[in-house]
């Protein structure tokens, strides 16, 4: 029996199981024309044997049958795909925070890559790419055609080695080329430190090392500043998401109770709902989360949690919006595919999909530019001014320093014990947020006393 007879067979009897498949749940849901889904079968294999006999050069099996299954997934939707058994280890090695690459998040649009968000530290990051930016171009070759795996293979490459994209970018007229040098990415998942009484973290992911370096920081801000810490700035900007059971986990590490998030698929009985647990790390203290247009699924789904149950304050742009949910499902000896098999929803039961977490306070990133200050007389400068009696001495004169972001130097009261206030307006305008919220709360004690 020659190949092309075999195929048919194989190709007949899975159009025969088809049938049965779909008979069987048309029983349970809307009937199904099993009839035309046999012939569209058969017009498969029919075009599968006249490509393979016909075509110009001879393809091999496995590259027809895995770009049939391509096509078929990438057709859905911007996140299904086919994962053959190389790209489905290096996902997997993505997860666990360490590969190599450029260090940008991407998926498909108008047949173009467009970058989700850059990966902090990475070569991407340091050349400048954007969250938003697409690449047309790669090495001078168009992207157009490609699928997204294909085009990832292509950024990938041996560590040390240069690529080209050309970028075009939103309000940039034309598009410019960047030259990136590939290497080893290793992702740390969670960054900290203090900014004056205000711990800061950076989540850059939701990687498996996520919780547990959460949990570090915020033990590493006890210790350091106990009851003087006023509040926590959680900075989720251009964080591109990952596992959904980190983002339950970071939403559960600052909530008692109530839903986190709940996931909804075509069938309702699969629908499954993700509840906090008792225990607030924080024990209660004030929250500014900071998101961008970078900000996509699993930092939509903390941001979200967190907003609902109105348990801190969002603060920044409007989040990328993919509120769909993929699951991976491994394909015996051939990879895997990853299938959008439900959507988000908030628990105030809002989808995230193609709208994102709206901020509660919209804070565009800008800089900051010191103006001059003048040089008036003040009261203290007069000839024969009444001193204050509540102090001895003339008062010294200030330096009105400028530290970075173009912020002077403030008061003791809110004076930055270990950090300078970063050069930053977003996290600057948290930090001030936070300042504010404190000041606030203690004005209104010493009034309850």
């Amino acid at each position: 029996m020659n190949s092309v007879v075999k195929i048919k067979i194989i190709l007949s009897a899975a159009a025969m199981m088809m049938a049965i498949s779909t008979t069987y749940v048309a029983s349970a849901e809307t009937p199904k024309n099993t009839a035309e889904t046999y012939q569209l079968l058969n017009l498969f294999g029919d075009v599968f044997e006249r490509v393979r006999a016909e075509y110009v050069e001879e393809p091999t099996d496995e590259k027809l049958i895995e770009a049939a299954i391509t096509g078929m997934l990438t057709a859905l939707d911007p996140h299904s795909s086919f994962l053959n058994s190389k790209t489905f280890r290096d996902m997997q090695v993505n997860t666990r925070g360490e590969f190599g690459g450029l260090g940008i998040q991407v998926t498909m649009e108008a047949g173009y890559i467009k970058v989700i968000s850059p990966i902090d530290e990475t070569p991407a990051y340091r050349a400048g790419v954007e969250a938003g930016d697409f690449i047309t171009h790669l090495d001078g070759k168009p992207v157009q055609g490609l699928t997204l795996s294909q085009a990832v293979d292509r950024m990938r490459g041996k560590v040390g080695t240069d690529i080209k994209v050309t970028v075009r970018r939103k309000n940039v007229s034309e598009p410019f080329d960047v030259t990136i040098t590939r290497a080893v990415i290793k992702i740390t998942s969670v960054r900290s430190r203090t900014v004056g009484k205000v711990g800061y973290v950076r989540i850059t992911s939701f990687n498996e090392q996520t919780d547990v370096g959460l949990r570090k920081a915020i033990a590493k801000f006890d210790e350091k500043l106990g009851d003087n810490m006023i509040g926590l700035v959680l900075d989720l900007r251009n964080n591109p998401g990952g596992l959904l059971d980190q983002a339950v986990k970071v939403s559960d590490a600052f909530l008692d109770k109530g839903e986190i998030v709940s996931t909804r698929s075509r069938k309702t009985e699969d629908t499954k709902r993700y509840n906090a647990v008792k225990g607030d790390l924080t024990g209660g203290m004030p929250i500014v989360i900071l998101i961008n247009g970078g900000s996509a699924s699993a930092s939509e789904i903390v941001a979200g949690a967190l907003q609902d149950h109105r348990r801190g304050i969002v603060l920044g742009t409007r989040s990328f919006g993919k509120g769909s949910v993929q699951t991976i499902m491994p394909l015996s000896g051939h990879g895997a595919m990853r299938l959008t098999t439900a959507r988000y929803y908030t628990p105030s039961g809002k989808s995230i999909q193609a709208k994102g977490i709206e901020p509660d306070i919209l804070v565009e990133p800008a800089k900051v530019e010191k103006l001059a200050t003048d040089s008036r007389t003040r009261e203290a400068d007069l000839r024969g001014a009444l001193e204050n009696p509540g102090q001895n001495t003339q008062p010294k004169k200030k330096t009105n320093a400028t530290k970075p972001g173009g912020e002077a130097n403030k008061p003791s009261s809110s004076e930055l014990n270990d950090e300078k206030m970063p050069d930053d307006y977003q996290l600057s305008r948290a930090v001030d947020l936070l300042s504010g919220l404190s000041l606030y709360s203690e004005a209104v004690t010493k009034r309850a006393d």
